[in-house]
């Protein structure tokens, strides 16, 4: 692929990643606590530290956003029941109602998106799934 090619792909997958995250429960959450919502939904109870690694943050960074979550009732602080002097960091109820209504909104936007493709359109995109996979991975 060319590099005008490359970049137009590029900012094709970025701008469509946009248009998705853009669908969320609530606006007036950021990304990057949606980010860590999400990331709590999939992997479960986290400490700080682990949760700063996964997201790239530091420690500092990640506890003004953690903050901000727990004060919006998103988010649960809880002694480790393997260390008392460890936190860990969980979804409460209405974290878990955040990230399902989120994934719901974008599951909905994407396929009204696909089903407005023409048939040899979703062909091209089911071939590609893929390749598109590998360079998520890479």
């Amino acid at each position: 692929m060319e590099k005008d090619g490359s970049q137009q792909l590029r900012l094709a997958i970025q701008r469509l990643a946009r248009r998705i995250r853009s669908n969320a429960a609530d606006d007036e959450v950021p990304e990057s606590q949606r980010s860590v919502l999400f990331t709590l939904d999939n992997h479960g109870r986290q400490s700080l530290g682990s949760l700063s690694e996964h997201e790239c943050v530091t420690p500092p960074s990640m506890n003004r956003t953690v903050n901000s979550l727990v004060a919006a009732g998103l988010v649960t602080r809880a002694t480790s029941e393997d260390d008392a002097r460890r936190i860990e960091l969980d979804l409460s109820e209405a974290g878990h109602a955040f990230v399902n209504e989120t994934r719901r909104r974008r599951d909905a936007w994407f396929t009204q998106q696909l089903a407005a493709l023409s048939a040899d359109e979703r062909r091209i995109l089911d071939e590609a799934l893929p390749v598109f996979k590998k360079l998520a991975e890479q």
